[in-house]
């Protein structure tokens, strides 16, 4: 698995940052100036907006700090399993268990007369 850079500097180098305009509160301001952001991230492909800020500076380094977060959860390798053995008393439990159920299912069967003894 790659390990991802999450350093400023590197990420600034990896990443298209896109402006635009934002809707929602915060006034004409925010309504008439780029100050939205939004980073995709070349390598992964991972995009992130950040819209909260009337700031694009802000809002830009929210959104730097939301993309790394994602890509350290990217950066965490989980460990492998190691098989085991079923113990011995699972086994068993295993084996009772399916003569419980053929023991049910032998007495849903049909009786016939030739079968039946007196």
């Amino acid at each position: 698995m790659e390990k991802y850079s999450i350093d400023l500097i590197d990420l600034k180098k990896e990443v298209r940052i896109d402006y635009f305009k934002s809707s929602g509160p915060g006034g004409q301001h925010k309504n008439k100036t780029m100050s939205c952001v939004r980073l995709i991230h070349k390598p992964t492909g991972i995009k992130v907006n950040a819209t909260e800020s009337r700031s694009q500076i802000r809002n830009r380094a929210l959104a730097f700090k939301r993309l790394q977060v994602r890509l350290m959860e990217l950066n965490i390798e989980e460990k492998e399993r190691i098989p085991t053995k079923k113990p011995y008393y699972v086994k068993e439990q295993i084996l009772q268990n399916k003569k419980k159920r053929s023991q049910k299912k032998k007495l849903r069967k049909r009786i016939l007369k030739n079968e039946i003894e007196f």
